[in-house]
C-alpha cells in the first residue's frame, strides 16, 4: 500500500473515536437542509472537521485583521492601555472577503 493511502486509511479509522467540536446532530441538521443524505458516520465527521477548519481559518484571519486595526489606532492614540482584542464586523467582513463571501452591513438603516 502506498504511504498516502495508508495514512488516509489510518485517518479514517481515527474518525471513529473522534468527537468533533461541531456535534453530529448539528452536522446532520445542516447536511439534511442542504439535501445531503448518508448513513456513513465517518463521512459526516469528515465534513464536520472540514467545516471546523473553515471556521477556524476565518476566525484566525479576522483576529489578524483586528490586531492590525488596533495597532494602527494605538499608534494614532499613543496612550491606549487597553490590551483587549475587540473583533468588529469590519474585521469579519474583510476576512470573509478573502474566501469569496460578501458580508456587509447596510449603508443606512430605515
Amino acid at each position: 500500500m502506498i504511504k498516502k493511502e495508508k495514512s488516509w486509511t489510518e485517518f479514517l479509522l481515527q474518525l471513529d473515536d473522534y468527537t468533533p467540536i461541531i456535534p453530529d446532530v448539528v452536522t446532520d441538521y445542516y447536511l439534511a437542509r442542504a439535501g445531503f443524505e448518508s448513513d456513513n458516520v465517518k463521512l459526516k465527521r469528515l465534513l464536520s472537521l472540514a467545516a471546523q477548519k473553515f471556521i477556524a481559518d476565518i476566525a484566525t484571519d479576522a483576529f489578524q485583521h483586528s490586531k492590525i486595526r488596533q495597532q494602527n489606532t494605538q499608534l494614532k492614540a499613543k496612550g491606549g492601555k487597553d490590551k483587549r482584542t475587540v473583533l468588529i464586523m469590519d474585521d469579519l467582513s474583510t476576512a470573509l472577503q478573502s474566501y469569496g463571501i460578501n458580508l456587509k452591513k447596510p449603508d443606512y438603516y430605515m
